[in-house]
């Protein structure tokens, strides 16, 4: 009867098994450090992309502020001119119409009557004097109320008054400034109710 041993053979088996073991728990560990690299390398790029994304935006919202604050101060100069704009206009249509107050009042102005006092707030003008008769104030406000720069003269007083030991009538009295266009359109606008109105007594 033959007899073989068997030990070597399984000896070097089980080595050779180790050994294929030892192989593919290295090629494991080399895949799975391989992995870990690729995903960190993967993540380290999306980070600094994503920061890349966040310092651009931080740019742009740092120029977007800028452009921002620049428009609100652009704003505010637009405003501080345009209100100087209108002082100035204001400004040269209120002596234009202290022009025209004062040339209407010489050719209105009837004998026997003298201002003492011309007060102008806007379109409303105070004027206040003396004058020889009640009728000579009346005489005056129906003047007034026929130039085309002036309407609505309302008597505010009239007394006696002594002026350099003579009797007269001290006045006051309001009247309103208006354009020669807009007093037009009122006289037009008040003609057309008055021809309506008597249309209508007619009818």
């Amino acid at each position: 009867m033959i007899r073989i041993n068997l030990l070597p053979y399984r000896e070097m088996r089980r080595v050779a098994r180790l050994r294929q073991f030892s192989l593919l728990l290295g090629a494991s560990a080399l895949a799975a450090a391989g992995v870990v690299v690729l995903v960190y390398l993967a993540l380290e790029a999306q980070i600094y992309n994503q920061n890349s994304r966040n310092e651009y935006l931080k740019s742009q919202i740092t120029l977007l502020d800028k452009q921002i604050s620049d428009i609100h101060e652009l704003k505010t100069q637009t405003r501080d001119l345009l209100a100087r704009k209108q002082v100035v206009e204001t400004l040269q249509m209120n002596r234009s119409d202290d022009v025209h107050l004062l040339d209407q009042l010489v050719r209105l102005m009837p004998e026997g009557v003298y201002l003492k006092s011309i007060d102008q707030h806007g379109a409303n003008v105070h004027l206040s004097g003396y004058a020889q008769s009640s009728a000579r104030v009346s005489t005056l406000m129906r003047n007034l109320d026929s130039s085309p720069w002036l309407k609505n003269a309302t008597l505010i007083e009239v007394k006696s008054a002594s002026v350099q030991n003579i009797q007269a009538n001290e006045f006051s009295l309001d009247v309103q400034m208006v354009s020669p266009d807009q007093s037009e359109s009122d006289t037009a606008h008040t003609g057309s109710g008055a021809g309506h109105h008597a249309g209508g007594k007619a009818g």
